[in-house]
């Protein structure tokens, strides 16, 4: 497990990467340098705590020279100034970067609006910058939205599922941008799921906003090698290419535990809810909660209507739920909080749920919201038909064979 922490010592920042699974921990400097506002990570043990691709601001300052710049970014979009969190917009004000506006994907430019909920246009009360809402009817930047920009940085943490949506307002920021000759740069970050590769392929019958692509419900990409994916393969309307440049990370491996020290949205609070919540995401098409309208979102199962068990909830209006499914009803479920961290999509959950409920006819939503989840009209076919996880998982073998060689092309750590 990494955990990152932050603290102020002086003129350093120190970064702490805790290694419990080699028993000690192993501390990075982080100095400032002068005459500056940038920071610089030196490294001299290993192993070597990520530096992300917004830190390495010397990369990508060049290209901001002399340039209008737009941003899309929500409340992940961070770096580290002095001895604080600093917000990429304020950081590159700060620096005379030509900020012009800021487009803002769900949950909004501070990441507090519901799931689903509409985020309006406004303007940031911090730095008096435009706001332009990519949520809701207007997904896709318009022309006169990127009217006087040269540049759009997307720096947005992604969590590696499918159906998690700042990836397809990527898409749709990149093919607006290709439209319009406006550059893109996307300042990685890691996938926190980065190596698991599982779930059955979309079908572009169940496009949408929540499935754009033909992958997997969890593709094992960084969201800058998915940019790389999406312009490679042609996904842009008319084949369109975008002028993008990607800011790699230093030191990410997808097979080390990253922890996320912001939340990446109001219903993900933790790693385990970031862990479980693919697995977990179907029962959106469902009737049965996950947990929205508690403080155990994704880490938690249940319904009114499944048998009683040792454990119980009821949902309430909250941040980032005003109105959970089964609201003030007691849901008896399951408690996955402290259960071992999954390395693939687990099914389990999803099967126990359908299996114990009386009146199957009412499990899944009549409005076809699972199906678009799951990418295929063939997961609740074969759910319904009675088949095993296991028999299952093995009709996607093929579709996640093909999926891996043309995810190859475009990987850009190991």
């Amino acid at each position: 497990m990494i955990l990152l922490n932050y603290c102020s010592k002086s003129t350093l920042l120190l970064l702490v990467l805790f290694q419990f699974s080699c028993g000690k921990t192993i501390k990075t400097e982080v100095s400032a340098t002068k005459n500056t506002t940038i920071t610089q990570i030196k490294q001299d043990t290993l192993p070597k705590s990520v530096i992300l691709g917004a830190h390495r601001i010397y990369d990508y300052l060049p290209l901001l020279k002399e340039k209008r710049v737009g941003i899309v970014a929500n409340q992940t979009s961070v770096i580290y100034k002095k001895d604080n969190y600093t917000h990429l917009v304020d950081s590159l004000i700060s620096l005379k970067v030509d900020v012009k506006k800021v487009f803002a994907p769900e949950h909004g430019f501070r990441g507090k609006a519901d799931a689903g909920e509409l985020v309006k246009n406004g303007i940031d009360s911090k730095t008096g910058l435009p706001i332009i809402s990519l949520y809701g009817k207007n997904k896709k930047p318009s022309k006169k939205q990127l009217e006087g920009l040269d540049v759009v940085i997307f720096d947005i943490q992604d969590v590696g599922a499918r159906f998690y949506t700042y990836i397809s307002s990527l898409h749709y920021v990149m093919e607006a941008c290709a439209e319009n000759n406006v550059k893109v740069i996307v300042l990685d970050r890691p996938n926190p799921n980065g190596h698991i590769i599982d779930g059955p392929i979309l079908d572009l019958k169940h496009q949408s906003f929540i499935g754009m692509h033909p992958i997997p419900v969890l593709h094992g990409m960084t969201i800058g090698e998915y940019a790389k994916m999406i312009n490679g393969e042609n996904w842009l309307k008319n084949n369109a290419k975008c002028d993008l440049t990607v800011i790699k990370m230093a030191y990410y491996n997808r097979n080390l535990p990253y922890v996320l020290p912001i939340k990446p949205s109001p219903n993900l609070p933790n790693n385990q809810s970031i862990n479980l919540y693919a697995s977990l995401c179907f029962f959106e098409g469902t009737n049965v909660s996950v947990g929205r309208g508690t403080e155990m979102q994704f880490q938690i199962y249940g319904a009114p209507f499944l048998p009683k068990t040792n454990f119980t909830f009821t949902p309430k209006p909250n941040v980032g739920s005003k109105y959970p499914k089964h609201e003030n009803k007691v849901c008896n479920g399951y408690n996955l909080s402290n259960e071992s961290q999954l390395q693939d999509l687990n099914l389990s959950y999803l099967l126990n749920a359908y299996n114990l409920t009386e009146d199957k006819n009412n499990f899944f939503l009549k409005n076809g919201f699972f199906s678009k989840l799951a990418g295929t009209t063939q997961l609740q076919q074969q759910i319904e038909a009675g088949l095993t996880a296991n028999e299952i998982k093995s009709s996607w073998k093929n579709g996640l064979d093909n999926f891996k060689l043309i995810r190859n092309k475009y990987l850009i750590y190991l």
